[in-house]
């Protein structure tokens, strides 16, 4: 059962009102992650806007990618319900791919080269050593990609953490729960 409840259209903050709707726009649905989130305009407007930065970074596939390995490790199953989804129907990554960066890998060696690296952001707490920039910066990511992925897990984390904490009913198909694939 949710910990804190979704808000019905008429509970929602004047001042989440227009980011809540255009996401509901955007999607054909209000997410009750969102419409729970929206309680607090400051928070919700805030993630959405750094949402909306980051979604110009890197490639969908990546962005994804991080997405779901970000949600394994912190045991969020909302979000890898949400980027299982998106993962399959916006960056059409096959069902092993998903299984793939869930783990922290990816089957592309670039795109694996990243995964890894904000997988080992997320378990160190950002302590990656000088090994690990080099890797990721070999498989040909600049020093700007590198902070987009750092941003990724942290934006990913926020939500993750938001998800573990509220506990919104999932409303995108179910998945394996973390740590059983």
């Amino acid at each position: 059962m949710p910990k804190c409840a979704a808000l019905k259209p008429d509970q929602v903050p004047a001042d989440s009102k227009l980011t809540l709707e255009t996401f509901t726009k955007n999607i054909g649905f209000t997410p009750n992650m969102m419409a729970t989130f929206a309680a607090s305009p400051i928070a919700f407007n805030a993630w959405a806007t750094l949402l909306g930065s980051l979604s110009k970074a890197l490639d969908v596939k990546t962005r994804d990618s991080i997405g779901l390995a970000v949600s394994e490790v912190n045991g969020c199953n909302y979000c890898l319900t949400v980027h299982s989804f998106t993962a399959e129907h916006m960056a059409k990554l096959s069902a092993n791919e998903i299984i793939l960066a869930r783990k922290g890998h990816a089957s592309d060696p670039k795109r694996d080269a990243a995964v890894q690296f904000a997988r080992k952001v997320i378990e160190s707490r950002g302590h990656v050593d000088d090994g690990d920039l080099k890797t990721v910066r070999d498989a040909g990511y600049t020093d700007a990609n590198v902070i987009e992925i750092v941003a990724l897990v942290a934006m990913y984390s926020l939500t993750n953490f938001f998800n573990n904490v509220f506990d919104p009913e999932k409303d995108f198909p179910a998945v394996a729960p973390a740590g059983s694939i």
